[in-house]
């Protein structure tokens, strides 16, 4: 198939407790299918972002297409778990809240889009009854539930399955083995199936293979997204944002990471420039000390001249307010954001016809019953 494909890499020795896992994880959805354990409904419009792997796939930027989308006609909120917050239970996040009581992507999405709710409970049934109980987050009519996939205490009304190009579901396996969170049969419950970090050059047939390999069911659609990167725009600088283009062969980049797929963007940085150097650290890391002084000494073996730091729109939230960044390496440290964008704009006009009308019917319904 076109573009560059990472390698998948399986744990066959892991397979034995993989299958222990994945039996586990399928009486739980056998008690859940039979209302054994108990979904809960809501009136309020509930979307659901999620996957069947871990992490990696592209829920933030998919979500924020959905707050795009949505914002202009309804007060949307956002719900999350807030991994590896510090706080505990349910809090609503305000433009005073630190990073460590919400998370790094819920901070994100906060200060990117400060008209919506941002809110974090790991109990997202007790998240949405705070968000709808009419004084907590007045005026709520759509809820964006962040990667709540497999939360099946709550039955969302709507739901998106992200696999990702790259390491498509139909070939992975289950944990530990690989990074399956439950078996692929779990794609059934997904209203929508998206594909995620299409190479742009996607062709019809190879789109065609892939929706024949993932076979979703007749009620299901399936479509292909990919990532389009913005300009470059300075950190801690007022400084005027940058194209890519503007990138020029002999600028040497130091490329900051603390995300679970760094290989795509260092891609796209090689496109422009082949002296990316990539410093990496896991997903949703929360630097240190001993680690900005690993980012400085990275950024000083780097010839002098042109020169800079580039990171993402999530490991920014987590070096903005850093008391132990170096201050002399804060004007060379640029963000760039990323967004969704849709293969086939046809494809792009019937998702949002499909959300649009989904929320319509529900947000109806739902102030018919709050009448």
């Amino acid at each position: 198939m076109s573009g560059h494909r990472n390698v998948i890499k399986i744990y066959h020795s892991l397979l034995p407790v993989a299958a222990l896992y994945g039996a586990g994880v399928r009486l739980r959805n056998f008690f859940f299918d039979k209302g054994i354990l108990r979904e809960h409904t809501f009136s309020v419009p509930v979307i659901c972002i999620g996957n069947l792997t871990v992490g990696g796939t592209g829920k933030t930027p998919h979500t924020e297409y959905l707050i795009r989308l949505l914002r202009p006609e309804y007060q949307v909120a956002v719900l999350s778990r807030g991994y590896k917050r510090k706080s505990k239970g349910f809090v609503l996040g305000n433009p005073e809240t630190p990073i460590e009581e919400i998370g790094d992507e819920p901070y994100q999405m906060l200060h990117k889009f400060p008209d919506i709710y941002v809110a974090v409970d790991e109990d997202r049934c007790e998240g949405i009854r705070q968000l709808t109980d009419g004084h907590t987050a007045p005026g709520t009519r759509v809820i964006l539930l962040d990667d709540a996939f497999q939360h099946r205490y709550v039955k969302p009304g709507f739901s998106i399955l992200l696999t990702d190009y790259n390491r498509l579901i139909t070939r992975d396996k289950l944990l530990p083995a690989g990074r399956l969170r439950e078996p692929v049969g779990g794609k059934r419950r997904a209203d929508i199936i998206l594909v995620s970090k299409c190479p742009s050059g996607l062709t019809e047939e190879e789109q065609k293979a892939i929706r024949k390999e993932i076979a979703p069911a007749p009620n299901q659609s399936l479509f292909y997204t990919t990532l389009a990167y913005g300009r470059l725009q300075a950190l801690f600088d007022a400084e005027p944002e940058r194209k890519l283009e503007s990138l020029q062969a002999d600028e040497h980049i130091l490329l900051l990471t603390g995300i679970a797929s760094p290989a795509p963007l260092i891609r796209k940085l090689s496109e422009y420039s082949p002296h990316v150097t990539p410093l990496t650290f896991p997903d949703h890391h929360a630097f240190d000390a001993e680690d900005m002084r690993r980012i400085r000494t990275a950024f000083e073996k780097l010839p002098e001249g042109k020169r800079l730091v580039i990171t993402t729109e999530k490991d920014a939230a987590r070096l903005i307010g850093h008391p132990d960044i170096d201050p002399g390496l804060t004007p060379y440290i640029y963000v760039l954001p990323v967004e969704v964008s849709f293969l086939n704009e046809e494809e792009r006009i019937m998702f949002n016809q499909n959300i649009i009308a989904y929320v319509r019917e529900n947000t109806r319904n739902s102030s018919l019953s709050e009448g």
